[in-house]
């Protein structure tokens, strides 16, 4: 019998890990903090960056790579805070990839940014698989979505750096245990920071800047941020 030649899916992993290490060197050589935002459809990413860009210091400069499936609407209204910020269309894909953030880049002037924020698609499996070359992962959970996510979708709270529990100005009025999250995600990763927010309100956000801005200042902290 004939052999078959069976194609080995590892290779194009590897090729992505091989570009996601590329992009984390230009990052690094212009000297941009990257972070990864990802979460399930509706959760509060496009409300989160603008919150946060309208809360950062003058001093911090950002720009922004939004991914969807398809349309323009979160570039549109992140574009009205007067940051840089480009459109990926994935055309059906459910997550962003390291080539798609490397095309990106020629419409972005990185020697300007200080903190590019990479909005992935909405998806609470596929983006956490993937390296983009980013230097931290965020994950935002929203109350609405029930607190059972964490023992459902390990893979994206074992992998952030950083948990955001949004829109609990909504807690009054609905069945969330913030405890259970908390404890569920601390046993998946015991070195997760979790911060409680409401973008609608603007609680806890100032508490997130704070952590933003010192992971600025140590990771690149010859730089005067503010």
């Amino acid at each position: 019998m004939e052999k078959v030649q069976i194609p080995v899916i590892r290779n194009i992993l590897e090729a992505h890990e091989r570009l996601a290490q590329e992009n984390r060197r230009i990052f690094d050589k212009a000297k941009v903090f990257v972070i990864n935002l990802m979460s399930s459809p509706g959760a509060g990413k496009t409300s989160l960056l603008e919150q946060t860009i309208r809360a950062l210091s003058d001093q911090i400069s950002v720009g922004v790579i939004e991914g969807d499936i398809q349309s323009s609407e979160d570039a549109e209204r992140i574009q009205k805070t007067n940051v840089p910020v480009v459109q990926i269309n994935t055309g059906g894909a459910c997550h962003l990839d390291p080539s798609m953030i490397r095309s990106a880049l020629d419409a972005l002037d990185l020697s300007s940014i200080d903190l590019l924020i990479i909005e992935n698609v909405g998806n609470l499996v596929c983006p956490a698989e993937f390296n983009l070359g980013e230097h931290r992962k965020i994950m935002i959970l929203s109350v609405t979505e029930g607190d059972d996510k964490a023992l459902k979708y390990p893979l994206m709270f074992r992998m952030s750096s950083v948990l955001l529990i949004n829109k609990i100005d909504l807690l009054p009025y609905i069945d969330f245990d913030v405890e259970k999250i908390r404890k569920e995600c601390k046993k998946l990763n015991p070195h997760q920071i979790i911060f409680e927010i409401s973008c609608k309100t603007g609680r806890g956000i100032s508490q997130w800047v704070k952590w933003l801005e010192s992971e600025l200042d140590q990771h690149y902290g010859e730089v005067n941020w503010w």
